[in-house]
């Protein structure tokens, strides 16, 4: 049973850090790309970041370029998302997706004063 459980996510003030991570289980975690997306009130999910299953990466907004790090750990099963100066329009909730199709349940991420 294919599971990724994410967790990191909380209430930081703008400009703060946190670190999410994901726990995959139940597939070969190291063959397949993973990605962080995010969905904030209101809006479509949208993909933040992906690495592929040999560590290339990819950003997919300008904004995040220089604030977020995406990185895995296949002997731990587990992908990263480092969020550093973060805003409050990072406020949302985060998920992590395997390249299998799975989704995990989220994590909230708010960013406020």
């Amino acid at each position: 049973q294919v599971q990724l459980v994410e967790s990191g996510g909380g209430l930081v003030q703008p400009g703060g850090s946190l670190r999410l991570s994901c726990v995959a289980s139940g597939f070969t975690f190291s063959s397949y790309s993973m990605s962080w997306y995010r969905q904030a009130p209101g809006k479509e999910r949208e993909r933040v970041a992906r690495i592929s299953s040999v560590g290339t990466t990819i950003y997919d907004f300008d904004s995040v370029k220089g604030r977020f790090t995406i990185s895995r750990d296949n002997a731990k099963n587990t992908v990263y998302l480092q969020m550093n100066s973060l805003k409050p329009e990072d406020t949302a909730v985060y998920y992590c997706r395997a390249g299998i199709g799975a989704w995990g349940q989220g994590t909230q991420v708010t960013v406020s004063s």
